[in-house]
């Protein structure tokens, strides 16, 4: 462009200039103009590209920096949650361990007196008329329904020590399975079983066996007849997994933010300590609960690390 430019330029200048000195001026100032455009456009060209060259590497820059800031602020959300739910689970086993303390205290100097009182009203009930016989019926369930709190006290922090053995947990599950299908009975719901290949794990026997009915109950009372309850074990990574779901109406998050707390509870004659009992397992067995709900049902999740 610059060079036909200048060609342009020469031939006006020959054409309109005659005078051979002052032709050969403007040819030299012609040459220099043309010279110093072209030295001009050029370094001009050379500023615009480094600044387009700057600009692309400050957007590279800030793209790149914008995603590790991302990523490191996902990993700090992530760890936030992970250490508030640790402060959840701490508080709710610190409540454990209260609750526990006072059963270990009180429960022994109620359960003599009571045991007392219900062998009296037995030996009484037979020396009365029928119709008062019914009378102390009702005093001895009652009786029975409070003794009965007092041992899921005891169970929340047990007295004598976990007894942990090598068992495989889709065993402990077969074992407890025809009381699950007694209760499945009476309740009117269909049990389904789905037990896959797992390692034996360090398990008290008897402690996983209340855990899973407790588990199962609470996925019966949380369904209309009819329902069906499916129970399932797996591997998930390092884990063992004990999934017990339900078609009930899913939980509130209200409910699911207090599950386990002691005596908190939805039913008419719950005492509360049911999942707590649950919680208190799980914890001496080094695992965790989750739970998934929507409004087609929950799934109670029980995680207990493989045996190294």
């Amino acid at each position: 462009m610059y060079g036909s430019s200048c060609v342009v330029l020469m031939i006006l200048l020959t054409i309109s200039q005659k005078d051979l000195n002052i032709r050969q001026g403007n040819y030299i100032n012609g040459f220099s103009i043309v010279l110093l455009s072209c030295f001009l456009s050029a370094l001009l060209y050379k500023l615009k590209r480094r600044d387009l060259l700057h600009k692309f590497y400050l957007e590279d820059l800030v793209t790149e920096r914008t995603k590790e800031l991302q990523t490191a602020n996902d990993l700090l959300t992530q760890e936030i949650l992970e250490r508030k739910r640790a402060e959840i689970e701490m508080a709710k086993l610190e409540r454990l361990n209260l609750i526990g303390e006072m059963a270990a205290s009180i429960s022994h100097e109620v359960r003599n007196p009571m045991t007392t009182v219900k062998g009296f009203l037995q030996l009484l009930r037979n020396k009365q008329e029928p119709r008062d016989i019914e009378y102390f019926d009702l005093m001895i369930e009652e009786l029975d329904r409070a003794n009965s709190i007092l041992a899921e006290f005891l169970s929340i922090r047990r007295t004598k020590p976990t007894m942990f053995q090598l068992h495989n947990i889709n065993d402990i599950v077969t074992s407890t399975l025809p009381l699950i299908q007694a209760d499945a009975q009476n309740n009117d719901t269909l049990v389904t079983v789905e037990l896959n290949n797992v390692p034996d794990l360090q398990l008290d026997i008897q402690e996983i066996r209340q855990l899973i009915l407790n588990l199962v109950r609470n996925g019966f009372e949380a369904m209309s007849r009819g329902g069906q309850l499916r129970i399932r074990t797996f591997t998930n990574n390092s884990e063992v997994v004990l999934a017990i779901s339900d078609e009930g109406n899913g939980i509130e998050q209200y409910i699911l933010e207090k599950l386990g707390t002691p005596f908190f509870t939805t039913k008419e004659q719950g005492t509360g300590l049911g999942l707590a009992v649950c919680y208190g397992i799980v914890s001496r067995h080094n695992g965790r609960i989750s739970v998934d709900t929507s409004p087609i049902g929950s799934t109670f999740y029980v995680y207990i690390e493989m045996s190294k």
